[in-house]
């Protein structure tokens, strides 16, 4: 194989005006989208072509991107195919550890080299001459080097990350809903994609912005009261509440957003919860682990259908002998409005919005009457709080502590297996009674409220059908034909309710 400076002779003596040069330019981060770093290497590799006479006939970049993080480069893929196609004989660098910090792709790199007779010349380390063993020792010796200081560079950079996700900072990307008070200062933000700047306000992540603090207390309290996801995403419609991005709330967002450790002043660092962050947090710990615990219960998993629009769809029991379906609302068979009948389809209907003021009133009439507060719930007894808290963040570290063990290759698949599915396991029940402290009873908000009737009719649809689902079971009879002793219809006698909670004695 003839070395580099050989070939460029060749080159020369067969009439070449000028020995074919390629530039390479790479950054790994680019956190303001100008490309300054590029332009200056560049420039720099520009001038060091002309001065040693080559002809530049590409470029190829890479902008942010990592040679270390094994992400594919597109510009220096696209230079090795052109190389192997005998584009130049030359690759410009402004340093070796802007070509490779992989010994993989370096070794790739040098037999291409070899084969093509491409020599490599760079503005900090000088030439490269890969067609001797001394060259491609420094090489790798230099390649060797660069990825080390990748490694170093890479923990730092963990470490400051651990450190400001603790001190509540925001590392980049979307801002979390519920967080980042503007300090008063401005930055300039230029767009990657079109170059233009725009100044916006520097935000102290680790302050609350109020208004949105008290819309996620009010969403935690409300599932904690039996609300849904979906009852809360009409909330936030009907109150003109968006994502941060400016959209409308999916139920998507919802569940991120009530399932966000930052909301309960908890760290949190490549995924996993890391210690207590230092900011205030919006929402008591022990809510945000009950509401965990409940929205992360297979048993919740629901119909991704249609919503109920009926106060007893699917709740109200058919009472006909033998039965033991559930009525649904329905306009079909030429009834001329909605009307319960059973899943099945047998007999006839009753018309809804009757039997559901029926049940209203009930409801209504129960919770209002002077023992109403012995049908609550009482708390449950005996629960230490701080205490399972405590052995909750134990169980959060063994986990760690299991996954820097296997890491380390201390432990085994199966050991760690074991482990951690162990440690799961007991975070799940200490998860469980954290959320039967923390759940508050549906009945709570109408007993002993001023005007039950008004409280009721202020809870969305999903909230009223949890009270139901707690305080009654309802159903419908065949009804008596003809017309009732009140001088109407419609028979109240067929609407039977079996009350689920009676008053202590």
């Amino acid at each position: 194989m003839k070395s580099p400076n050989l070939r460029a002779a060749i080159d020369v003596a067969a009439g070449s005006a000028r020995i074919r040069a390629v530039i390479y330019c790479r950054i790994s981060q680019d956190r303001t989208g100008a490309g300054l770093g590029i332009d200056r290497q560049r420039e720099d590799c520009e001038a060091l072509a002309e001065r040693n006479g080559w002809q530049v006939v590409e470029t190829y970049v890479d902008n942010d991107v990592s040679a270390y993080s094994g992400k594919k480069r597109p510009g220096y893929e696209k230079m090795l195919a052109d190389l192997d196609q005998g584009t130049a004989t030359i690759v410009v660098a402004w340093h070796t550890d802007r070509l490779h910090r992989s010994p993989t792709e370096l070794e790739k790199y040098i037999d291409l080299s070899e084969r093509r007779g491409v020599s490599t010349h760079t503005v900090q380390a000088g030439e490269l001459d890969l067609s001797t063993s001394t060259g491609r020792m420094t090489a790798r010796i230099l390649g060797a080097v660069a990825r080390q200081e990748s490694e170093h560079k890479g923990d730092r950079v963990a470490r400051a990350r651990r450190q400001k996700a603790l001190a509540g900072e925001w590392t980049g990307g979307i801002r979390p809903f519920g967080w980042g008070m503007p300090t008063g200062e401005t930055r300039i933000k230029v767009d990657r994609k079109t170059g233009n700047e725009e100044v916006v306000p520097v935000l102290d992540m680790s302050k609350a912005v109020p208004e949105e603090a008290e819309a996620l207390r009010y969403w935690t309290d409300e599932i904690l009261s039996g609300g849904s996801i979906r009852g809360l995403v009409k909330w936030c419609a009907d109150k003109g509440i968006a994502t941060t991005r400016g959209n409308p709330v999916t139920h998507t967002d919802m569940r991120d957003m009530l399932l966000r450790p930052r909301n309960a002043g908890i760290a949190v660092y490549r995924g996993e919860e890391v210690g207590r962050g230092q900011w205030e947090p919006i929402v008591d710990e022990t809510k945000f682990r009950a509401v965990v615990a409940i929205l992360k219960d297979p048993s919740r998993t629901v119909n991704a259908g249609a919503q109920p629009k009926w106060l007893g769809s699917l709740l109200y029991r058919c009472g006909r002998a033998g039965c033991d379906k559930f009525v649904f609302v329905t306009q079909s068979g030429g009834r001329s409005y909605p009307s319960y009948r059973c899943q099945t389809g047998h007999g006839g209907g009753r018309r809804a919005e009757i039997v559901d003021q029926y049940v209203e009133d009930m409801v209504v009439e129960r919770l209002s009457r002077d023992d109403a507060h012995e049908l609550l719930e009482p708390a449950p007894d005996g629960v230490d709080v701080a205490a399972l808290q405590a052995e909750g963040e134990q169980i959060r570290q063994r986990l760690r502590d299991l996954g820097g063990l296997f890491g380390a290759g201390q432990i085994d698949m199966v050991a760690f297996t074991e482990g951690t599915d162990t440690a799961r396991a007991q975070l799940e029940g200490v998860t469980q009674q954290l959320a039967r402290a923390a759940t508050r009873d549906p009945l709570a908000g109408l007993v002993g409220a001023p005007d039950v009737r008004k409280a009721w009719q202020a809870l969305d649809l999903e909230r009223q059908r949890t009270v139901l689902r707690a305080l009654v079971q309802v159903t419908l009879k065949t009804p008596r034909p003809g017309r009732m002793p009140d001088g109407g219809y419609f028979d109240y006698d067929a609407v039977v309710f079996d009350w689920m909670r009676v008053p202590n004695s």
